[in-house]
């Protein structure tokens, strides 16, 4: 599930939700994992497609700022890829 959640950036916010609750896990929690995996089983022919000989730009910007938080001195970090102008992933960290 690591995989795909880096992957299918559509599922991210719900595995992270159930993974944030494993050690505790209910029934609901369980519940919602399968209709991810249902979720994905009916979209397997979904692919993303590009045309054969353009050349794509590929950037990303990295931001990282040490002890800028004055309660804490925790440094932050951020990174995003864009594929010609459109974002692709992302990720920011404490």
């Amino acid at each position: 599930m690591l995989y795909l959640t880096t992957s299918l950036l559509d599922i991210t916010f719900g595995m992270c939700m159930c993974t944030r609750y494993q050690s505790n896990s209910k029934e609901s929690y369980y519940n919602v994992v399968k209709q991810i995996l249902k979720y994905l089983k009916g979209t397997t022919n979904v692919r993303l497609w590009y045309l054969g000989g353009v050349s794509l730009n590929l950037v990303y910007f990295f931001y990282s700022d040490f002890t800028s938080c004055k309660l804490d001195k925790k440094s932050k970090n951020g990174i995003c890829h864009l594929l010609e102008s459109s974002l692709v992933s992302w990720h920011n960290r404490k």
